[in-house]
């Protein structure tokens, strides 16, 4: 109607047709290029070199550990598996903890005690000591990657989070690049104790820089560390298809990469190869490529969507697998570095899609995922060593492709429910 046929005054009309003043942009969160951004990926990029240097501090060094205590390589295997097992049961009550007083704080505190403890492990007297050091370790370091996770979700925005969250893998994978080059190399000299104290100290020095760089955070809102509320949480994460494909397929590519990298120090110091184990333990610069994938992640969904960025991870895990049965030393080489490259693209594939995929309780979502890939983690280990003793290299080889196997069948899986009920899952 007219103003004139509703006796409304053109005046008024006139005013409220003025356009308003512009308003500042309700966007706080950190993105590329934005304020704090470069900042929060460094002191994420060093949590993620302290938390892989030290869960897996050993593991270059388990040649090392069977002989000074005459273990066979399955119990010096324990040293890797207590610390991821630890980190895998503790992950859901420390998120707990970060839900009510902050990811920040959580953090720090479980690095602190990570490194201390990191600086006793030289010193234990036996096997029985060393695990259970270990074991205490992997549950300090729990505070980390769901809390991690669960920050960036909240501090970033949607556009950079699987960038983000590649680039805190990426960490993961120089950690564990450096801690088994380093160590490598120490013990070479100075045996085992010198490398895992080596370590120790570096993972100081990054859990001091990481409470320096890191910003405050601007979208935490505590949470209640009701059981019941927590239970509830749970139960609706668990109750997610999409959520329990993603933390499955998390649990198989790191089936995957514990059972390779827990026996392949065995391998090259062995026959046909017979590698010192200084030049053994430098395989593992093999990690960059990890960096280098685990980054380009989010370039990699753009391209081939979620799934299929899966598959490919996958696909190129299996060539590595398979390509690593060669008895030439450049072959080897060549199938970890497509092993590696496949196992940090598709983690931070599913670990980026859980943080996108929860809108509630976000750190125990993540602390789900994390606990189901250090499970992963702790039963590659484990059963990649007891098929390396009892059927050699191609025993590890046969675990990792079935582990493939069912990440590829659960991707699927997850196409076809897209596929069925319009879904748009990464997963």
């Amino acid at each position: 109607m007219t103003p004139a046929s509703t006796g409304a005054s053109t005046r008024v009309d006139a005013v409220a047709s003025v356009p308003s003043a512009p308003q500042p942009s309700v966007e706080t969160r950190m993105s590329p290029g934005g304020p704090g951004y470069r900042r929060m990926s460094l002191a994420l990029f060093l949590a993620g070199v302290a938390t892989f240097a030290l869960l897996y501090s050993t593991q270059a060094l388990l040649p090392l550990v069977s002989s000074d205590f005459a273990v066979s390589a399955s119990d010096a295997s324990w040293t890797v598996s207590a610390a991821t097992g630890g980190l895998a049961l503790f992950v859901l009550p420390m998120s707990a903890l970060s839900e009510r007083f902050g990811r920040r704080t959580v953090m720090t505190a479980s690095l602190a005690v990570a490194v201390t403890l990191g600086l006793l492990v030289p010193f234990a007297p036996s096997l029985g000591a060393l695990v259970a050091l270990r074991a205490l370790q992997g549950a300090a370091l729990a505070g980390l990657p769901a809390s991690a996770t669960a920050y960036l979700a909240e501090e970033v925005t949607p556009r950079a989070l699987v960038t983000a969250i590649g680039l805190f893998v990426a960490g993961n994978s120089v950690g564990g690049m450096s801690g088994r080059v380093i160590t490598g190399w120490v013990a070479q000299e100075w045996g085992w104790r010198a490398a895992v104290g080596v370590i120790g100290l570096v993972a100081v020095a990054c859990a001091v820089a990481f409470r320096m760089l890191l910003p405050v955070p601007r979208h935490f809102e505590a949470g209640s560390l009701a059981p019941r509320v927590l239970a509830g949480t749970v139960r609706r994460h668990l109750g997610n298809p999409l959520l329990r494909r993603l933390f499955a397929i998390g649990a198989l590519f790191m089936t995957v990469f514990g059972g390779v990298y827990t026996v392949i120090g065995y391998r090259l110091t062995e026959e046909p190869f017979s590698l010192p184990q200084g030049v053994a333990g430098s395989v593992f610069l093999v990690y960059l490529v990890g960096t280098v994938s685990a980054s380009a992640a989010g370039r990699l969904v753009g391209r081939l969507g979620r799934r299929g960025a899966l598959y490919a991870g996958g696909a190129t895990t299996a060539a590595g697998l398979l390509l690593s049965l060669a008895d030439t030393l450049p072959l080897v080489l060549l199938g970890l570095v497509l092993i590696t490259a496949g196992f940090f693209a598709g983690h931070a594939v599913a670990s980026s899609a859980v943080g996108r995929t929860a809108t509630e309780g976000r750190a125990q979502a993540a602390a789900l995922y994390q606990s189901a890939y250090y499970i992963g983690s702790s039963a590659g280990s484990a059963v990649g060593a007891l098929a390396f003793h009892a059927g050699g290299w191609s025993g590890t080889v046969a675990v990792g492709l079935v582990a493939v196997a069912g990440v590829a069948a659960i991707t699927l899986a997850g196409t076809r429910a897209a596929a069925r009920t319009g879904e748009a899952a990464p997963a």
